[in-house]
């Protein structure tokens, strides 16, 4: 783990690449912290579900009468076929599509897991070094608790992401991530159907493939998405505006205007599909959300523990 010293920073962003839920700009003050200088890896995942037995919601079967509670109601219940374990898996595209439908690049595919991160058949051997995916909220909650840490608030996940630059748009700067040498593991190119690869990764890549920020920390932009222990509400960064916030742990509870039935928790950090064509995320004030039951093949998770 590495330290992170106390300090206060503007949070958030109001450039022309941020969303709504990105600003106000807001100051806020975080204590130390220890944190994961890298994303959990596979194998340090592996070593948790040896000592405990634990089984991710990736590779349980879908209970309907919770999933119906994140649904408008009168939804109707799919064929039981199509209840099984199963995970998000990124499928590219034969040419452009319409990026506001995520549907068009993600499947949910039976048995895909942290086991098996491209579903039935495939592995994580070789890639113990590698990024855990398809881990859902609760999972990381209970590794982090297992390991006597816990999941970063967004405050501290951005504060330790800005390395110790000020107001900076990036971990390394404001040098646009598709200048220079390569800087993180992201999709360069066309999305989601032509990816350059000019970063050597088409998938997730190796911890410690890139240079780290300012603090020693690794893919603080791109490879994968972590998650944090705040809820999302759409009009948090509001009730902040104005004022100076100590250590914030987020709202009471969940919002999302675009999915109000479904309780989510933040996203940080983007991940190799991240492409300014849509997404942006490896921007340090860039935030995500997902259900806390949900698992995914770009989304991992990093731990922090007190002083």
């Amino acid at each position: 783990m590495v330290l992170i010293p106390e300090g206060s920073f503007m949070m958030g962003s109001s450039d022309s690449q941020a969303r709504p839920d990105e600003s106000p700009v807001h100051e806020v003050k975080v204590d130390g912290f220890w944190i994961d200088q890298t994303e959990v890896t596979n194998a340090q995942f592996a070593a948790f579900v040896e000592a405990t037995g634990y089984v991710t919601t990736a590779e349980k079967p879908v209970d309907w009468e919770e999933m119906k509670k994140q649904l408008p109601p009168d939804t109707p219940k799919p064929h039981d076929s199509l209840l099984q374990a199963s995970s998000l898996t990124f499928k590219t595209t034969n040419g452009p599509v319409d990026l506001n439908n995520y549907a068009a690049w993600w499947e949910w595919k039976p048995k895909a897991s942290w086991q098996q991160p491209r579903g039935k058949g495939s592995s994580i051997e070789g890639k113990e070094d590698h990024p855990v995916v398809h881990v859902s909220w609760d999972d990381a909650n209970a590794y982090a608790k297992w390991a006597g840490k816990r999941l970063p608030t967004e405050a501290e996940w951005e504060w330790a992401a800005r390395g110790g630059l000020k107001e900076k748009k990036y971990p390394w700067g404001d040098e646009d991530i598709n200048s220079g040498k390569v800087k993180a593991n992201s999709w360069e190119g066309s999305f989601p159907y032509d990816n350059t690869n000019k970063d050597l990764f088409f998938y997730s890549a190796p911890v410690k493939s890139f240079e780290a920020n300012g603090y020693g920390l690794y893919d603080m932009a791109g490879n994968v998405w972590e998650w944090c222990s705040d809820w999302y509400h759409y009009d948090y960064y509001k009730t902040l505006e104005g004022k100076t916030t100590s250590n914030p742990q987020g709202p009471d509870g969940s919002y999302d205007p675009y999915n109000p039935y479904i309780a989510q928790k933040i996203i940080r950090g983007g991940s190799f599909l991240c492409n300014d064509t849509y997404c942006s995320g490896y921007r340090v004030a860039s935030k995500m959300k997902s259900s806390p039951d949900t698992g995914s093949q770009h989304t991992g998770f990093r731990c922090v523990k007190e002083l």
